[in-house]
């Protein structure tokens, strides 16, 4: 049995790497050819952090307009224990919907929980249309955790993604139970 169990949902527009990351995360390869998600899809990892054996329940989300309204304030993401935001570092459009994004996650949630901004394709250098300074800008604007650029065809970044992320949620789960333990 795992230490902590935590729901990650991931999301952004369609076409970002969501899926992708999620498979070079989960298999340490890339793949090219990945069909658009419709509707969310879900994946687990197994991972040990500080010696704590945690169970990732991570929720893709299809990034078409209609999955963000239909998906995004259901119950899949009531139980979140954190999530990533995922943009196109080629694509300005992609990291300029953020405020949809969030708004669409926030309604869903019972709390506030740590969310990670991810820019994709970063392997993509020459075909840039987002600078690091800009996607920082939008990270404060919205009171995100931290931004990591990555690239899912080469690896980098990858792993630091989602282990950044699930320090932050069982730091976060140990400090509620320490405050739950004070009102008991």
């Amino acid at each position: 049995m795992s230490d902590f169990t935590f729901r990650v949902c991931i999301f952004g527009d369609g076409g970002v790497g969501k899926t992708t990351l999620i498979e070079r995360y989960l298999t340490g390869l890339f793949k090219d050819n990945i069909n658009t998600t419709v509707g969310s899809d879900f994946y687990k990892k197994s991972l040990i952090i500080e010696g704590k054996e945690v169970l990732l329940q991570i929720w893709d989300f299809g990034g078409e307009i209609q999955f963000r309204s239909q998906d995004m304030n259901s119950y899949l993401i009531l139980e979140a224990g954190g999530a990533i935001f995922m943009y196109d570092v080629t694509r300005y459009s992609s990291l300029n919907n953020l405020g949809g994004w969030i708004k669409s996650l926030n309604i869903g949630l019972k709390e506030e929980i740590p969310i990670m901004m991810v820019g994709g394709k970063k392997d993509l250098e020459k075909s840039r249309a987002v600078g690091k300074g800009i996607a920082e800008q939008f990270l404060r604007d919205f009171g995100l955790l931290e931004l990591i650029e990555c690239s899912a065809r080469t690896g980098e970044n990858v792993n630091e993604i989602f282990e950044k992320l699930t320090l932050e949620m069982m730091n976060k789960a140990i400090y509620n139970k320490k405050e739950k333990d004070k009102v008991e």
